[in-house]
Parts: C-alpha cells; structure tokens; sequence
C-alpha cells in the first residue's frame, strides 16, 4: 500500500514540476521578487499537501507565532526534501543555501534560480564559506531571509552530525534573530528509499534567538541544544547522544 501511495504522489510530484515549470517560468522573470517568491510558491504549497493527501501523512505544527517579522537566519535540522519545501512557506521570501548541482536541474533548477539562493560548490570549502558569509549577509541587509541547514547535508533520522557556525555567524553579522526549527520529515519521506511512510509529521518553530551582543559559538550552542531537545521529543527514531555528552558520560 506503502509503495503504491508513493507511486500516485510521485505522478503528481513530476506532473507538477512538467506544469510549473512551463507556466511559470516564463511569468516569474517579469515579477518583482516578493510577488516571484508568492508566485513560485504555489508549486511549494501543492506538494506539501499533495504528499500529505496522497501518503497519509498528517502535519501537527506548533509555534508558528514565533516567525518574527523582518529577515532572519532559519537554522533547521535536515533530512530530507519535504523541509526544502515547506521552510519556504513558513518565512517568504527566504534565500536558501544549497548546492549549485540543484540549479542545473531541468524546469525545477531553472525556477531556483529565479529566488537568488546561494548556490555552493562543495568541492572548494572554503570558498563555500566565504560565499555564505558574504552573500548572506547581503541577502539579510537587503530584506530576504536565509535558510541554512547547519549540518550542512541531509542526515538521516537517528543520525547526528556537528552543526556548521556558518548562519551563526552572518546572523550576528547582520543583527538578526536566528529562528531555530525541528522536525522528522525524514522519517515520513526517506532520503534515501522512495517509498514514503504515513503517520505524523512534526514540525516545531522555536521562539527567535537573539544575537546582538554574543557571539556565533554561544548562538549555535543555544540553537543545537534547542533543536537537538525537540527532535528528542517529536522523533520516532532514538537520537543519539552528541560527543560532548559522550563524553560527560564516559567520565
């Protein structure tokens, strides 16, 4: 049943992209980019809900109250496409960090390009980082907000990996709230398996952590430790303990 589910949603999923991109990429240029980013988003919105309809999946998301207004720095967890989707409807317009192979992607890459994400080349680090902290804090002083993942790949569910100080930093750069997210898409839509899985899918949005006055290690420790609780909470999947805990424990 599973399988079958996944298999009508990807119709739709690919149907969607064929029809969007058609129709869409030939308005969205002549758009100013907060009407590009509503525009586009319609196709975010569509799969979002077709995938809930389609695979039995129910959302339950708590703390939508604390999205502020005005640009901030979006630091979630990341497991697998779902986020990449509804993250740019919980706070347009938002400027994603992502890698540079996704824009090359017929029609789907193409309409990327149009939102003025930060494409990174992985193979050249430090070039990457430099490009986040510059083009990041330009995005912020000019009025969008950014979207990082500060594990920097997708990690699968019970899975942990060190979160990036990268958005800390541009965020205590540029003065602007950080606005931590938790969630287990993954284990509703595997990043790794096509088939997806019904049940519930939690998403929870923290209050907005400050950042005037402290530095990005003290930011990123208060927002690891805050995502890292939540998941604890909402995952199916045991977490794992991080290397300083492992640590403490050993001791």
């Amino acid at each position: 049943m599973n399988a079958l589910r996944s298999v009508v949603f990807y119709i739709g999923y690919f149907l969607a992209i064929l029809v969007f991109g058609v129709i869409a990429l030939p308005i969205a240029p002549l758009l100013p980019l907060a009407g590009r980013y509503r525009f586009l988003n319609l196709y975010n919105h569509f799969i979002v809900v077709w995938f809930a309809w389609t695979c039995g999946v129910r959302y339950t998301v708590e703390g939508r109250e604390n999205v502020p207004e005005g640009p901030v720095v979006v630091l979630a967890n990341h497991q697998c496409e779902w986020e990449t989707l509804f993250l740019q409807i919980l706070k347009p317009p938002v400027c994603t960090v992502l890698k540079q192979e996704l824009l090359r992607l017929p029609l789907f890459g193409w309409a990327l390009r149009l939102l003025h994400p930060i494409a990174l080349d992985r193979s050249r680090p430090a070039r990457a980082m430099k490009q986040v902290l510059t083009q990041g804090t330009q995005r912020l002083r000019d009025g969008l907000s950014v979207l990082i993942f500060p594990e920097g790949t997708r990690v699968d569910p019970g899975q942990r990996r060190r979160y990036n100080k990268s958005g800390a930093v541009i965020a205590c750069r540029a003065g602007v709230p950080v606005l931590p997210v938790a969630h287990n898409a993954g284990e509703r839509w595997p990043g790794r398996h096509w088939v997806k899985n019904p049940g519930r899918l939690s998403v929870i949005v923290g209050p907005p952590i400050a950042t005037e006055g402290r530095t990005p290690e003290a930011v990123l420790v208060d927002v690891e430790q805050w995502i890292e609780a939540r998941l604890a909470e909402i995952s199916e999947v045991p977490r794992p303990a991080s290397a300083a805990e492992q640590k403490a424990v050993s001791v």
